[in-house]
């Protein structure tokens, strides 16, 4: 079976998605950490700058990038891996959320990352979640979920986030960047954020995490 969740930035899909497969017992992938950690990967070789991707050299390293995600014992959830190199913390930075639509909305990108996706629901009872599942990753997913919420409300989730990991984060900046990704994500030529037309809207601007939850199992046959 795969669960396709789709949605805005910082909108608790990631958080709806990972409470779903443990709950279920499926397996998690999480999409986004995909293109974050590509994000990362273009800021350490220096193949983005001031928000321009060097493309033709990504291209030809982009079979350098190895993803890979492991359980965290302490946390007991999955740490992304870019390389081997666990880069949970790295990927999860305001550095790599200004540069991630960019990186992310590149055609041979976002065929890799695809490709990858596919993958993972091959063999495996799927939980994944992003901006293209079920429009694009898994069409014909069992179950297809689009969650949203106002961007205040999303941006004070995300600064709520970087207050607890960092104890540093600025509201309005955060704000204006998911405004961006929004923007970005939602009009880029490949790939671009919609609902699909048969995802079930969660709007989760007024739910708690445990709502959230109950109400899509509510909608999941096994």
């Amino acid at each position: 079976m795969i669960i396709a969740i789709d949605g805005h930035s910082s909108c608790g899909k990631s958080t709806i998605a990972k409470s779903l497969a443990k709950r279920l017992g499926f397996t998690y992938v999480d999409t986004g950490a995909m293109y974050r950690a590509v994000t990362l990967f273009c800021q350490q070789n220096n193949l983005i700058q001031n928000g321009v991707v060097d493309e033709e050299n990504l291209a030809k390293r982009i079979g350098e990038v190895s993803i890979s995600f492991a359980l965290n014992n302490s946390t007991q959830l999955q740490d992304t891996y870019l390389n081997g190199i666990n880069v949970e913390k790295q990927i999860r930075s305001m550095e790599v959320a200004h540069d991630v639509s960019t990186v992310s909305k590149i055609a041979f990108v976002r065929k890799a990352m695809v490709e990858k996706q596919q993958e993972y629901g091959k063999n495996a009872n799927v939980v994944m979640d992003g901006r293209d599942i079920g429009t694009v990753v898994f069409p014909n997913a069992d179950y297809k979920f689009f969650v949203t919420a106002s961007p205040e409300i999303r941006a004070k989730r995300r600064y709520d986030e970087l207050m607890e990991k960092e104890g540093k984060a600025n509201f309005d900046e955060i704000l204006e960047n998911l405004k961006q990704r929004d923007l970005i994500d939602s009009t880029r030529k490949e790939s671009p954020l919609r609902q699909a037309d048969d995802a079930i809207l969660v709007d989760t601007s007024n739910m708690t995490r445990e709502g959230q939850l109950e109400w899509i199992l509510s909608k999941i046959q096994l």
